[in-house]
């Protein structure tokens, strides 16, 4: 059970499921999105706030925020590839998001032990918490997939 937590968090945490209270906004009427870089700073923030990180924990915290940082570039990099290729043919379409695939799996296995280092310094409240802020997203993500 604690397996398949740990790996819907780092889904969660990895694939870009945030509150939309947590993204930066654009300007009114600018068609301007937000850089990959400031959506991942975005989720930290929030998952920092949303967990109520204490001074110490932030040691098991910042290899957190740096994995997630590390792997949502690895996934902007992709996405800037397949930008670049312009029109791929079905086989390169789907070697693309096999890639991508791939990717998203490796940085989830990067991502549970750090995230349990954190998570078993964590009190019976910031538990709780992580545990009710990441089912609710998941929850939603399903939603949205469906």
């Amino acid at each position: 059970m604690k397996t398949t937590t740990m790996v819907l968090i780092g889904g969660v945490l990895l694939g870009g499921i945030v509150l939309t209270s947590s993204l930066p906004v654009a300007a009114a009427g600018s068609k301007a999105k937000p850089e990959q870089a400031d959506l991942v700073e975005a989720r930290i923030k929030q998952l920092h706030s949303d967990l109520h990180i204490t001074a110490a924990q932030e040691a098991q915290w910042s290899p957190v925020a740096q994995m997630m940082r590390d792997n949502g570039k690895a996934m902007e990099d992709l996405r800037k590839q397949r930008v670049d290729a312009k029109s791929l043919g079905a086989v390169d379409e789907l070697k693309s998001y096999a890639a991508a695939i791939d990717a998203h799996a490796d940085g989830v296995r990067k991502f549970i032990p750090v995230f349990q280092s954190l998570y078993d310094s964590m009190s019976d409240a910031q538990k709780k918490t992580a545990d009710s802020v990441f089912h609710s997203r998941v929850l939603a993500a399903a939603k949205r997939n469906t």
